[in-house]
């Protein structure tokens, strides 16, 4: 009895000194002896979702679902973003984004880093430009300010304007002479500046009478600053009013996710488009039929001065 005992031990401890030296053998169990989650996680590298009872690998950053899994688990077929579109997380969508734009006229914006499948455009202002909207993406871009003699103490950067040095005491003075002069010529300026308000007030006012709105030109140069002053709302409002589809808007919309400036310019970019030579002239009658004053005389100055009216969008 002894001696089999003694066998037995020896047979085991044979066994387990063959285990530990073998390369072949695995302790580590099969896939079919794993859990679900860990199969899961090592065949789905960017995750899962559900599709009619299936569970379906989400398609990494790049692509998009081409075919959801259907006669097995894990047979969805991926297909990279065609150029000009992006996807930059893991997913399930069957249509990749479009890539912004950096070629906006007057925006004065150019490309920091092109769009790839798995990332979207970076747009940036160009030299001697800069953006003060304060947020990663800037969609108008203003010209840097020149200092005089005065000299720069502030350069300026992609985010702020030049900031000139102080002119000094010296400079300000001026003799009673010039004072004298200066004074005899902002009056004859105020006179003058009255004269010529109150004939170019009697122009308007007359054609008002009649309907009609003096002729605003050249819209499609100031277009992101009549989209930023307008914003989605108004701007929707007036696309329907002027006959565009909920389809076109609503695509302005779904093409742009997250980004209201851009739907807005988007669908502006359509309206005009409808509307021809007469666009301008609309937009102000159709803003001021709704009582929008203040956005319509906004987007007049744009039109008239071709500047910026004001960075805040009129709800």
């Amino acid at each position: 009895m002894g001696r089999m005992a003694s066998d037995s031990d020896k047979f085991s401890a044979w066994i387990l000194v063959f285990l530990s030296l073998s390369p072949h053998v695995s302790l580590a169990p099969t896939s079919s002896q794993i859990d679900g989650n860990a199969t899961l996680s090592q065949v789905c590298a960017d995750g899962t979702y559900q599709h009619e009872g299936n569970t379906c690998c989400l398609c990494g950053a790049g692509q998009r679902l081409e075919r959801h899994c259907t006669v097995k688990q894990y047979d969805e077929v991926c297909k990279p973003c065609d150029a000009g579109t992006y996807i930059s997380q893991p997913n399930s969508q069957q249509h990749c984004e479009p890539c912004t734009s950096c070629d906006h006229p007057n925006a004065n914006l150019e490309v920091a880093e092109a769009c790839t499948a798995a990332r979207n455009t970076k747009c940036r202002c160009k030299e001697d430009h800069y953006c003060s909207s304060g947020t990663e993406t800037c969609r108008i871009c203003h010209p840097c300010e020149k200092c005089d003699a005065e000299g720069v103490k502030v350069a300026c950067t992609a985010t702020n304007n030049t900031v000139c040095n102080d002119k000094t005491e010296g400079e300000n003075s001026l003799t009673g002479i010039t004072i004298a002069v200066i004074v005899v010529l902002v009056a004859l300026g105020v006179g003058l500046y009255c004269l010529w308000r109150r004939f170019r007030q009697a122009a308007p006012e007359h054609g008002a009478e009649n309907g009609e709105l003096e002729p605003l030109k050249d819209i499609e140069a100031h277009m992101p600053e009549i989209a930023e002053v307008l914003g989605w709302k108004n701007m929707r409002d007036i696309a329907l009013r002027g006959g565009i589809s909920q389809t076109v808007i609503e695509t302005c919309k779904q093409n742009h996710p997250n980004d209201g400036e851009e739907q807005t310019l988007q669908l502006l970019m359509r309206w005009v488009e409808q509307q021809g030579s007469d666009a301008s002239k609309t937009l102000v009658q159709m803003l001021q039929d709704r009582g929008k004053m203040q956005a319509a005389e906004k987007v007049r100055n744009i039109l008239r001065r071709g500047g910026t009216a004001g960075s805040n969008s009129l709800a």
